[in-house]
């Protein structure tokens, strides 16, 4: 069960891109460009808005907008929808603008291609790094509040009167003096031949009708009723189906396999090589390729990696926690030197394994292919990215290759930076051209390969004067750099910048501590298994390092760990002010009913503040049972407060599953997690109760989707210290005994 409590202060797209004439210079150029977004940075354009059209009897006011006669507002969102409400919060934004009838507003995606056609009207498609809405909200406002001014033009016009003596209200046109009034979907027509204006005013948030308010979200029927498809559930005619097996290890290659083993099995097509490490089986159904597959014998040369193991990756990731050389992200003060004078020294090693992203719907992508087109429809989370990875594996230009979108059963980063499963699924098609193949990866394909969140450990020291004060901290991580492995072009002279999520001494991710002397850095070590961005990315093992070793330097100064933060918040109001909350309504400093413990963390990611209080009970057996989670959030703006306890109740899933069971294990230079029997997620008997504290204090826009994730696990860490007496510093929980020590 969520509760919310918010404080404030204010009472599918057409499958064909239209023809306008790509701007690409060659297929090269567009690769590049888009590789370089795959980072998680933005890129820096300026988004026209678009020239409008009509299409049927559909008005495109603009790009964001189309009316049907109906009065049915169409609004399309560029950002993916993968259960985080992304598109109904972007939809609330426009709508707000707009001032159109919430009631009759659906939504569709635009296509990469149509994007790219359009001089890219609809911006950046990358959504990840909780950039959805905080990164878009001001353009597609634009485009919504544009489009209004555009129908209440019309509607001057038809009218022969000033546009000042008109307004919008309810997708209705007004004449104040006369008390005229015309529907938007009369005016969609005669406002579609109108120049868009150059100057387009946004309202104030705290005016905000539609925004900042609990709406329902728009998808959540089809979902319910089964109506909506998702991109395994996609059927076209002629249809085939594949499966495919990769080498086992990473770095491996495939050296032979034996066709006709299986070529006369029930359903089989082909028996495909895909790449140097990949084979496949096509045949009538999934069922059946996969079945083929199974039974397909198979030569491997695994490479180089063969012997690696978790046990090898801990001792190399434990060499660079005293490596001589490290990349500096946050520095103050001498540190040394004032570890050399604290009264009291404190040191610890962490340590956070592999994770999978183990999302529902497991990797799948449809393709058809012929040597003039390209068309692809699959759950992506960059729809542009998507679009490079077909061009590239087709050998189409992209003027000449198609994305289409569907909802995601689960992003959380996979479905991001690298499409491998779209880019295999192009090279099968291309071996059958005009024959539209559906690839999906089995859950043990998908759990083998995936790009998984970076291992890393981390040395603390920390010294504290005479009176408890915290003189000096030495945050070292050493482990994988996520930017090395995915995009190597946005290294800054070898140094991963997003390491350091959490960890800065400012911007979206800064330390809400002030620590005189201080120096964070960064050791990269990257074992042979690929790194991805993983829900959350650094933030997680950031904050469990900084915020339990925070809890340890607290105890040993012997001041609650409460009193203790806010000793070093002074300059930091807003990471206090979220964790005043969270304590507050958690009951800190109160007596907690027998056989509860609470524990506490707090932490800046993604733009907004966060902290959490969690209670935790643990048997005599050492089992431990997390109650409940206390949530405090400012995000700066809320477009659905509902939508963000949502949220913070699914990032406390994941983020548990993650500190109570997840880890994935390499054995013979492969990963040993296989299914959700070796690699489980929290179940209903698992899940806490929620509390969600809503505090949007305005002025800037932060992310929602990940920031909480984070203080899930330190929150949890803690309050098993306090029932235990014993710190926990590596994951997961369940190789623990949390017998009283």
């Amino acid at each position: 069960m969520t509760r919310t409590r918010i404080h404030t202060d204010r009472a599918p797209a057409s499958a064909s891109a239209p023809g306008a004439r790509l701007r690409i210079a060659s297929r090269r150029g567009f690769l590049i460009g888009s590789a370089s977004a795959l980072g998680g940075l933005s890129l820096g354009f300026h988004v026209p808005l678009a020239r409008a059209q009509s299409a049927g009897d559909t008005a495109e006011v603009n790009a964001w907008v189309l009316v049907r006669p109906d009065d049915t507002v169409v609004i399309r969102i560029a950002r993916s929808e993968m259960g985080q409400g992304t598109l109904t919060g972007l939809a609330q934004l426009v709508a707000e603008e707009l001032e159109c009838d919430w009631a009759r507003v659906t939504t569709e995606y635009p296509t990469p291609g149509q994007n790219l056609a359009r001089n890219r009207v609809w911006g950046n498609f990358s959504t990840g790094g909780s950039r959805g809405i905080r990164e878009s909200q001001e353009y597609v406002r634009k485009g919504g509040a544009a489009a209004r001014m555009m129908l209440v033009q019309a509607a001057a016009a038809q009218w022969q009167v000033p546009v000042a003596e008109c307004s919008a209200s309810q997708g209705v046109v007004t004449h104040a003096p006369s008390g005229r009034r015309l529907r938007y979907g009369q005016l969609a027509a005669a406002a579609s031949r109108l120049a868009p204006p150059a100057e387009v005013p946004l309202k104030d948030p705290r005016t905000w009708k539609i925004a900042g308010r609990p709406m329902k979200r728009l998808d959540t029927a089809d979902k319910l009723t089964g109506r909506q498809v998702y991109g395994i559930d996609l059927q076209l005619p002629g249809m085939l189906n594949a499966a495919v097996r990769s080498c086992p290890v990473f770095g491996g290659k495939l050296v032979s396999f034996d066709a006709a083993r299986v070529s006369a099995m029930p359903g089989v097509k082909a028996v495909l090589r895909v790449d140097a490490a990949t084979v496949a089986v096509v045949a009538q159904t999934w069922w059946q390729a996969r079945t083929a597959l199974e039974a397909l014998p198979v030569v491997w040369d695994e490479g180089p990696h063969a012997k690696a193991s978790s046990e090898s990756f801990a001792r190399e990731l434990a060499a660079g926690l005293d490596a001589p050389q490290a990349f500096v992200g946050n520095q103050a003060g001498d540190v040394n030197a004032a570890l050399a004078q604290a009264a009291t020294r404190i040191e610890a090693v962490y340590s956070y394994p592999h994770q999978n992203h183990a999302t529902m719907e497991p990797m799948n992508a449809t393709v058809r292919y012929t040597p003039e087109r390209c068309e692809v429809w699959t759950p992506t989370q960059n729809g542009e990215a998507a679009l490079a990875a077909a061009a590239e594996a087709s050998g189409l230009p992209p003027a000449r290759c198609e994305v289409y979108k569907m909802h995601l059963g689960g992003g959380f980063g996979r479905r991001g930076a690298v499409h491998d499963w779209l880019t295999q699924a192009v090279r099968i098609a291309r071996q059958m051209p005009g024959i539209p193949v559906k690839l999906i990866w089995s859950r043990e394909e998908d759990m083998l390969h995936g790009r998984f969140h970076p291992v890393t450990q981390a040395r603390l020291r920390g010294g504290l004067d005479a009176s408890g004060r915290v003189t000096a901290l030495h945050l070292r991580l050493s482990g994988q750099s996520i930017l090395a492995g995915v995009a190597p072009q946005n290294l800054q002279n070898g140094r991963d910048i997003v390491s350091f999520q959490g960890l800065t001494d400012s911007g979206d991710g800064q330390i809400g501590y002030g620590i005189p002397n201080l120096l964070v850095d960064h050791a990269i070590r990257n074992p042979h298994v690929p790194p991805g961005f993983w829900r959350g990315v650094n933030h997680n093992q950031n904050a469990i390092y900084l915020e339990c070793f925070i809890d340890e330097l607290a105890h040993a100064a012997k001041v609650d760990p409460l009193v203790f933060r806010r000793r070093m918040m002074a300059a930091h109001p807003r990471h206090l002010a979220v964790l005043e909350a969270a304590a507050s309504k958690a009951g800190w400093g109160t007596p907690a009913p027998a056989g509860v413990f609470r524990g506490l963390a707090q932490h800046k990611g993604f733009g907004s503040f966060t902290a959490a209080v969690a209670e935790v009970s643990v048997n005599a057996e050492g089992q431990l049972k997390v109650l409940r989670i206390v949530a405090a959030t400012d995000p700066g703006h809320a477009v659905n407060p509902q939508q963000i306890a949502h949220q913070v109740e699914g990032s406390f899933a994941y983020g548990l599953s993650a500190a109570l069971f997840g880890e994935c294990t390499v054995k013979d230079g492969r990963m040993e997690q296989r299914n959700f029997d070796t690699y489980p997620v929290v179940r209903m008997a698992d899940m806490p109760r929620v509390e969600t504290i809503v505090m949007p204090s305005g002025g800037f826009w932060g992310g929602v989707g990940e920031p909480t994730i984070a203080v899930a696990a330190p929150a949890v860490l803690n309050a098993v210290f306090a029932a235990t007496g014993k710190r926990i510093r590596s994951l997961p929980l369940r190789h623990h005994d949390l017998r009283k020590a």
